[in-house]
């Protein structure tokens, strides 16, 4: 099966939306979970393949992941794995990503269904009408494309970027105005800390345009001591509450490093599963939200994808290797 959506991920969430309803870890939870680890442990050695995953998964999903962490080093990861399958646990755009950098290895997503809205936010045509209209008014104008999104969107653009490495692409272009999408609030972060002209694209994520000011100050009231630890996708009246902006996998060196011992974590909730396993001394805090598309991927999910080989991405050769041009310039910029 190739590496296509026919329903939008909005369509596909209400339709499948009991699979993000909450799980109990009980011990009997746990003991069931324990087959299916072992069982996918004997499929990757037997199909020689690597499970890539991202912060926001399901908890079991990280005992079952060869590498862990968030766009930029799961980018990075997948241009040194030796497997010959790459199975990756996330949303669609990030396989596409990983088969972007490894047009010769099979990469699996373990659930189609596993889309992005704010990828959806933008397509090609779109993005190339409104470059081309932007260009007439400032001939200087690049464009920078956050990976959440399509493989044909990363194949018209100048370069890409994570939530990482955003400001430091962006400063580092030999340009005046810069076109980013599809993030809004990436975007407004973006042209905060730098001095171009950042023309940002109506796109949002529903996961952080979620998070408002009021919870982050009920709980700096109650826990005055807290860090609050914003991702900048959140809106800019949220983002003005944090005592550090941080990707995801900023976040979790900041806690391990940082001398305080509880901290608020403002993000996808599933990165606080990762910081209460990893870091289990200090104390995390929740003011996130679920998305719904990562949840899609699970380990029964994720064993089936290794015993049935699906569903493969497959992309398009000519917009993979224009995708990769925006993704290797992403890579070096960020060095």
């Amino acid at each position: 099966m190739q590496g296509t959506i026919e329903k939008t991920p909005a369509q596909l969430a209400a339709e499948f939306a009991p699979l993000n309803e909450p799980r109990v870890y009980n011990e009997s939870a746990c003991a069931d979970l324990a087959g299916t680890i072992h069982r996918i442990g004997a499929l990757k050695a037997e199909r020689n393949a690597v499970v890539l995953a991202h912060n926001y998964q399901r908890p079991e999903i990280f005992e079952v992941a060869d590498f862990v962490g968030d766009s930029l080093e799961l980018a990075r990861q997948a241009t040194t794995v030796d497997a010959a399958v790459i199975v990756f646990c996330g949303v669609h755009f990030m396989a596409e990503t990983a088969k972007i950098l490894n047009p010769e290895k099979t990469v699996l997503l373990p659930d189609l269904r596993a889309g992005c809205s704010l990828a959806d936010s933008v397509t090609a045509d779109e993005l190339v009408e409104r470059r081309d209209a932007l260009r007439k008014l400032y001939p200087d104008l690049l464009v920078v494309a956050y990976v959440n999104t399509t493989a044909e969107v990363k194949a018209v653009v100048d370069v890409c970027c994570t939530s990482a490495n955003a400001v430091k692409i962006v400063n580092a272009l030999p340009t005046q105005h810069v076109l980013f999408v599809p993030d809004e609030h990436l975007g407004d972060y973006v042209q905060r800390e730098s001095t171009k002209t950042v023309i940002s694209w109506n796109g949002n994520c529903y996961v952080h345009h979620q998070i408002t000011p009021d919870s982050i100050r009920q709980v700096k009231e109650a826990l005055p001591n807290v860090r609050v630890l914003v991702h900048p996708e959140c809106r800019a009246d949220v983002i003005a509450l944090a005592d550090a902006v941080l990707s995801t996998s900023g976040m979790v060196r900041y806690a391990k490093q940082s001398d305080a011992d509880e901290f608020l974590v403002v993000t996808e909730c599933g990165l606080s599963d990762r910081l209460l396993v990893e870091v289990p001394e200090k104390k995390f805090y929740k003011a996130c939200k679920l998305c719904q598309f990562m949840k899609m991927i699970t380990l029964d999910g994720t064993q089936r994808a290794l015993e049935r080989m699906e569903h493969e991405i497959v992309l398009d050769e000519a917009v993979r290797a224009a995708a990769e041009r925006s993704l290797r310039r992403m890579l070096e910029l960020s060095t």
